[in-house]
């Protein structure tokens, strides 16, 4: 099939978003020749991989704004607008595409965000659209553990998405979408409530069968001290305040333990602050940014991974942990609740703050308890990682899901990827 991929996103040896727009890429070039339109500064890393690795069956368009008209954008600075304004130009692109070559369908894969259009629908042809996310949303309940930062980012964030939620263009993608891929039971709702009739949740994170035997290959920890990590943004949303109060409540009855704290943000100095307000000090050792080689140098040391993230749709960290056959314990919800399941962490309900802080501490309390109880659940995790997040099946899912275009074959193939 000759399909049009369109990603905003897409870079080799990178996560988030520029690695799903890769990987995306690069398996579905395995069954089909692509056209990928992506951002022309993503051509320099993309070039350099393909020196290596070529992708003989993908054909790249690199497209940007005039410079007049992305000067006032820089960093994440203008990031929404000026993505809006990239995917009406991309459409004008891809109609001339779509005269000479003639597609057979049409693929969104980043931005990964419902709430923002893609005019490719336009073309006439099958839509794929996804996964996307959004969707999720931190419970009211746990606003008032946020800064005043915070307090502001998700006001804004709700606004903004129920703004979105009326552009006729978001409409109109998910109402003319042969399928919506979502990446959460919360996006899936959403898309659904703009039209989207075929839906289905499916994770945009995966992770390389490379870097599978990579992780898998980590030795697991002996002895004490017993060492907690978490490895992401110091966000508002991320939920670290509650894994810094459960770990106090812990420590107290388990002195002989640590928790590492991997990454940095705009949370870091009140973080800090907390840790030692709580006592924490020499106990919680914040590592900052620091390269990927180095964070799995500080992953192979540890036992546990605990993610409190309250709307991620995504979650990587988790399924590089449990790739590596760490337990991950993680709040049962956004993306990461679809990943772990009782055979390979904990997941601890979100109803208050109160709650979510004590039971974090009772089920990191419940894994130093019972050595055979971690190594059980990480050899489960390390399992369901190979068997339904590793990248090579999410591209034989997708090969299989674009010959099965037509309501009533999508339907009974939902789902055998057992994801749902």
């Amino acid at each position: 099939m000759r399909i049009l991929i369109s990603a905003y996103a897409c870079e080799p040896e990178k996560g988030s978003e520029p690695g799903v727009g890769w990987n995306w890429v690069r398996q579905i070039s395995r069954f089909h020749e692509l056209w990928v339109i992506t951002r022309a500064n993503n051509r320099e890393s993309i070039e350099k991989a393909l020196a290596t690795k070529p992708l003989p069956n993908v054909h790249w368009i690199y497209f940007d704004l005039p410079s007049w008209a992305r000067f006032w954008k820089k960093g994440e600075r203008g990031l929404h607008p000026y993505y809006y304004l990239w995917q009406i130009g991309v459409y004008f692109v891809a109609r001339e595409l779509h005269r000479e070559v003639g597609f057979h369908l049409v693929h969104h894969v980043t931005f990964v965000n419902y709430w923002m259009p893609s005019l490719l629908v336009l073309l006439q042809i099958p839509f794929i659209w996804g996964p996307v996310g959004g969707g999720e949303s931190a419970p009211r309940s746990f606003w008032r553990c946020y800064s005043p930062r915070g307090k502001a980012f998700e006001f804004l964030r709700d606004l903004v998405r129920s703004l979105a939620q009326l552009d006729p263009f978001v409409r109109l993608a998910a109402r003319r979408a042969a399928v919506g891929l979502a990446t959460t039971p919360q996006t899936e709702k959403r898309l659904r409530a703009l039209g989207c009739r075929q839906v289905l949740v499916f994770s945009e994170a995966g992770v390389p069968r490379r870097d599978i035997e990579e992780l898998g290959a980590l030795p697991i920890p002996e002895g004490s001290p017993l060492r907690f990590l978490s490895l992401g943004r110091l966000l508002h949303w991320k939920g670290f305040e509650l894994s810094l109060r459960a770990f106090a409540r812990f420590a107290s009855r388990c002195p002989a333990s640590e928790y590492w704290i991997v990454g940095d943000g705009p949370e870091r100095k009140r973080l800090e602050k907390l840790a030692q307000d709580l006592g924490l000090t020499g106990k919680v050792r914040f590592w900052g940014m620091i390269p990927r080689s180095e964070a799995l140098e500080k992953l192979a040391v540890c036992d546990v991974l605990v993610h409190p993230s309250l709307h991620d749709s995504g979650g990587w960290v988790c399924l590089e942990a449990m790739a590596a056959g760490r337990p991950v314990i993680c709040l049962d919800l956004g993306g990461p609740a679809l990943q772990v399941t009782e055979n390979t962490g904990i997941k601890v309900p979100a109803i208050s703050p109160e709650q979510v802080v004590s039971d974090l501490a009772a089920a990191m309390t419940e894994l130093a308890k019972d050595p055979d109880l971690r190594i059980r659940l990480g050899v489960a995790a390390r399992q369901r990682v190979r068997e339904h997040f590793d990248w090579d099946q999410k591209g034989v899912f997708m090969a299989n899901m674009y010959g099965l275009l037509k309501e009533d074959e999508i339907e009974r193939f939902a789902w055998a990827s057992g994801e749902n």
